[in-house]
């Protein structure tokens, strides 16, 4: 009996020991939080290559790395790291060798990183890398002047440009400024590489329109069909692109394109809204994408199209779901689509039957994105507000889910820290509006705690289970706060409808369902400080701070 009153001290005091050794959340381990980026998965399956990136506060400066690993998160090992920003990794279709993007040029090596081999040395720099399935040919985009069909000629523009005495640009058009980037005279441009003999062509040459889009586009906005004989892609070709959403897809015939001259496209997507992510079926028989139907609007529900190739057809199979589809990733059999979603505090991963329609989840909880099918298993990153970003598996019926790398374990096994909680409120008109709420570290339930309120921006958005590098709730949290964060009227994953109410009614139903959410807190959380209340936003949740 004594023995186990001693072990059991001793755990005890273990404990105790390990809970004092945890300290809140601070900006220093921000910073020093690894960043898993993007990832390919090899075509036998076994090989998964990503990128990582990392931070140094001291020399202001970051640095990507390309690492592998085994599909089962084993054997994760470097393969590419220098001082040089090294990403983008694609496998080769054979699968024995890796390409990457290193000094804005696409380069190849083998799986142990030996035998780098340059593909491109363009003047303009390359961005993206989308192979055929033959492996003879890839995709990339690249920024150049209109005007230009040479290389030379855009480094001709770019020389006289630098001999002006002044700096200056003239804007004939509204488009001046995309988020933190001037608009200059180049435009993302479409590319096709041969291979072999390193001859590339602008596919989109003399164009005055970005390929992928400047805005509103996602990440896979070119493609080859599964012969190779096709490229579809994303682009829009409004004038004043600064008020249109109206990107559309095109295709193209490889045996139209030709050197030096302008190929011919057609145009396949209906709508007057945003049409992005073309993505061809195995079987050559489909393109899938998203398609918004109304014209001018950013945050309309992402349905699912499918252009049949044969028949000219255009069929939009999620016309009766509730659902903005993000991602899109075809079954082996092509069959069905496994894409992600937006699901109340969530992004989802869902299973769609392209013929019959029948929706089902295969992972409804946190934050999952950049789904990728290889055999009976789902590969994707997954966040959530006590984990950045970190490759995960699940089998495609929903079992299995695996964590297969964690590049930040050690660094968070130190932080004391709770999950998120939710709770909901009635809004304007009887609405039931989502809140998360988040507690300080080393909480007591007995304790009163300052208050700060959260508004999200958009206005259409949504405060998520994730774990966000500037809105970081958990970093509010570290210092003392209880922090509750509202999914009001505009926020999605709560249906069209909900995200509608917003629209022309900034201060409405909107400001009903945050001050109702407020009410409740206070009522029923009584460890909140009503004496000791902030709140903070930006950009619409900014403007929401006039009104609170």
């Amino acid at each position: 009996m004594k023995q186990i009153l001693f072990i059991l001290t001793i755990l005890l005091i273990n404990m105790n020991l390990n809970a004092q050794t945890k300290r809140p959340l601070t900006v220093d381990d921000m910073w020093a939080m690894k960043r898993v980026l993007e990832f390919d998965v090899s075509p036998d399956g076994k090989t998964i290559a990503l990128t990582v990136q990392e931070f140094s506060f001291e020399t202001n400066k970051g640095n990507k790395n390309i690492w592998l690993m085994n599909s089962d998160g084993s054997n994760l090992r470097v393969l590419k790291n220098s001082e040089v920003n090294e990403s983008t990794p694609k496998f080769i279709p054979d699968g024995k060798k890796l390409s990457f993007i290193k000094g804005a040029q696409i380069w190849m090596c083998d799986l142990d990183g030996n035998n780098e081999e340059q593909l491109t040395d363009l003047y303009t720099g390359v961005d993206n890398i989308v192979w055929s399935n033959d492996g003879k040919k890839l995709l990339f985009a690249s920024e150049v002047y209109p005007d230009c069909a040479t290389q030379e000629c855009n480094k001709m523009k770019d020389e006289e440009k630098a001999k002006e005495k002044a700096e200056y640009k003239v804007y004939t058009d509204l488009m001046m400024r995309h988020w933190d980037s001037w608009r200059t005279e180049k435009r993302s441009h479409l590319f096709l590489l041969d291979v072999e003999k390193k001859n590339y062509i602008d596919l989109t040459l003399h164009s005055n329109s970005d390929v992928p889009p400047l805005a509103l586009g996602s990440a896979n906005d070119f493609s080859f069909s599964p012969d190779g004989n096709e490229i579809a892609f994303t682009m829009n070709t409004d004038k004043e692109i600064a008020t249109s959403t109206n990107n559309d897809i095109f295709i193209i015939n490889v045996k139209d394109i030709q050197q030096g001259k302008e190929t011919p496209y057609k145009k396949i997507s209906g709508s007057a809204g945003n049409d992005n992510q073309p993505v061809y079926s195995p079987d050559g028989k489909y393109i899938a994408f998203t398609s918004m139907e109304r014209a001018g609007l950013e945050s309309d529900k992402q349905r699912l199209a499918l252009y049949n190739r044969e028949t000219g057809e255009l069929k939009y199979v999620s016309q009766n779901l509730d659902i903005s589809f993000g991602g899109l990733a075809w079954s082996e059999d092509s069959k069905h689509i496994y894409y992600d979603a937006a699901f109340e505090i969530y992004n989802s991963i869902y299973k769609i039957n392209v013929e019959t329609g029948e929706n089902n989840f295969v992972l409804k909880e946190r934050v999952n994105a950049n789904a990728t099918l290889s055999g009976s298993k789902l590969y994707f990153r997954q966040q959530q507000s006590r984990l950045p970003y970190e490759i995960f598996s699940i089998n495609i019926d929903g079992t299995e889910l695996k964590q297969l790398t964690f590049f930040n374990k050690n660094l968070l096994d130190k932080i004391e820290w709770y999950d998120i909680e939710t709770f909901w409120a009635e809004g304007a008109e009887g609405a039931k509006v989502q809140s998360i709420l988040v507690k300080p570290p080393f909480f007591d339930e007995t304790k009163k705690y300052p208050f700060i309120y959260l508004i999200h921006g958009g206005p259409q958005g949504h405060w998520n289970d994730d774990f966000h590098y500037r809105w970081n709730l958990q970093m509010f949290a570290a210092k003392g706060y209880v922090v509750i964060a509202p999914n009001p009227r505009g926020s999605f994953g709560y249906g069209q409808e909900f995200t509608d109410g917003i629209s022309q009614d900034w201060g409405g139903k909107v400001y009903v369902d945050i001050m109702n959410t407020l009410d409740y807190a206070l009522q029923n959380y009584k460890f909140i400080d009503e004496n000791n209340l902030f709140s903070a936003g930006a950009s619409y949740g900014g403007y929401m701070m006039n009104w609170i």
